[in-house]
């Protein structure tokens, strides 16, 4: 990824402090503490309970079932059958690594989780250059530092063999290329030069994986588009690229598509899990955490519906389920939505912990950067720094889908970098406020 031109100021400060500003020293301090932790701890020791379900979960299983020679499938206990209850870009993944070196094994655990350290690693450097574009380099530098070092930064990468570090690295690349397109931090006066054709080809590319890591961020990709055209003055002559980005993401989506036709006998654009998780959210128990309990991959008796029914058909009859429920009491269903709003931001409670360490302790991490994250994004859009808007319009859709279905800690994660560049700023900005009163007073008094 290129480094953007920087000012005098930034460049001649000796070497030393320059190449500890380097994006890439970030990136590999990040990997190596990465890596580091998941040796020293054995992360990769991955326990063997439920036949290894913890190892990848949903993914682990179609990733065996690649690795076996069952096709995508299988994503519960035993053979089921073809599946899409999951998107494929990191099943695949996980299978191309047990086929390398062994289904379930402990190198494929550590291979897998040095992958995603890749990933979040890497996000140090994209974080890095949303901060240099958009506000400064001693901020750009202080986030990717932050995102490289901070333990709830890493956690994902070294604890979860799942698809959040991949799609967090995604959509943060999906936000340097639009402050690229729009030239936001660049040469001034180039913006039609920002958004040539093979960015726009990018653009579409990025969208398409992202689509099949994580299909719930879709929901910002009109407002992303649409963003990148308004900042540009002759936007009509952006269409030739604009169709190009459509075409290559339809054709990269779609033949995920069609797949599911073939394999499932239905239309299935990317999952099929959406009726399934509308239940477990909002069904008769609900209480604005995910009813886990009765999830097909834990309840034997909805194990063997799903296999009765089949995929497609299970999870038609569990939506049509929660939304009938939602109809008759819509009431309850607000107050869900506004429970799980609440979760998202400021975490949920653990049920079966009564140790205050372990009940407020994560909540207290996320409601720290929830409300620095927040605060920073206020003063961002007061002050009109550029982006400021598009990073409201990602804090207001990202969690939508969340609030309406069910809530984890995990679905906040490819909001993070913005939150860490946005509490610095909020920090920096009142660490300079304070100086110029405490400054402006020590003068009057003298």
């Amino acid at each position: 990824m290129s480094v953007v031109r920087l000012g005098r100021g930034y460049r001649g400060r000796g070497r030393r402090d320059e190449a500890f500003r380097a994006p890439w020293l970030v990136f590999w301090v990040a990997f190596v503490v990465r890596v580091g932790y998941i040796v020293v701890t054995h992360r990769y020791r991955i326990p063997a309970y439920l036949d290894h379900f913890s190892y990848g979960w949903e993914m682990g299983r179609v990733g065996r079932a690649l690795a076996t020679g069952h096709g995508y499938a299988d994503p519960f206990q035993g053979h089921t059958g073809p599946t899409a209850w999951v998107t494929p870009l990191y099943p695949m993944l996980v299978g191309g690594v047990f086929r390398l070196f062994g289904v379930y094994t402990p190198l494929s655990a550590f291979v897998l989780l040095a992958v995603n350290s890749v990933f979040s690693a890497y996000t140090a450097r994209t974080t890095w250059e949303i901060g240099v574009r958009c506000f400064n380099p001693r901020i750009a530098v202080w986030a990717a530092w932050i995102w490289a070092l901070y333990p709830a930064a890493m956690q994902y990468a070294t604890k979860w063999i799942w698809e959040m570090t991949l799609t967090t690295f995604l959509f943060s690349c999906v936000l340097v290329l639009a402050l690229r397109m729009r030239n936001v931090g660049g040469v001034a006066g180039d913006l039609e030069g920002a958004a040539t054709v093979r960015r726009w080809a990018c653009f579409g590319l990025l969208w398409a994986l992202i689509a099949l890591s994580n299909p719930s961020l879709l929901v910002f990709l009109p407002v992303c588009g649409v963003w990148i055209l308004m900042g540009i003055p002759q936007w009509q002559q952006q269409i030739a690229g604009v169709v190009l980005a459509a075409c290559l993401f339809l054709v990269c989506v779609s033949g995920w598509s069609y797949r599911n036709w073939l394999a499932l006998h239905r239309f299935v654009p990317l999952r099929t899990n959406f009726g399934a998780e509308l239940y477990l959210g909002n069904g008769p128990g609900a209480n604005g955490i995910e009813m886990g309990y009765e999830h097909p991959a834990i309840d034997h008796a909805q194990l063997e519906l799903y296999r009765e029914l089949g995929e497609v058909e299970y999870s038609r009859m569990r939506g049509d389920a929660a939304k009938a429920l939602i109809r008759e009491r819509p009431g309850r269903f607000a107050v869900l939505c506004v429970k799980r709003a609440y979760f998202f931001w400021f975490g949920a409670p653990h049920v079966q912990e009564k140790r205050w360490s372990v009940e407020y302790g994560p909540g207290l991490h996320l409601q720290f950067t929830s409300i620095v994250g927040l605060l920073g994004l206020a003063l961002a859009l007061r002050r009109r720094v550029p982006a400021a808007g598009l990073f409201a319009w990602v804090f207001v859709l990202l969690p939508a889908t969340y609030y309406l279905v069910t809530v984890h800690p995990r679905f906040r994660h490819p909001l993070e970098p913005l939150m860490v560049i946005l509490g610095v700023f909020l920090f920096q900005s009142a660490e300079k406020s304070w100086r110029v009163r405490w400054f402006s007073r020590g003068a009057f008094a003298a």
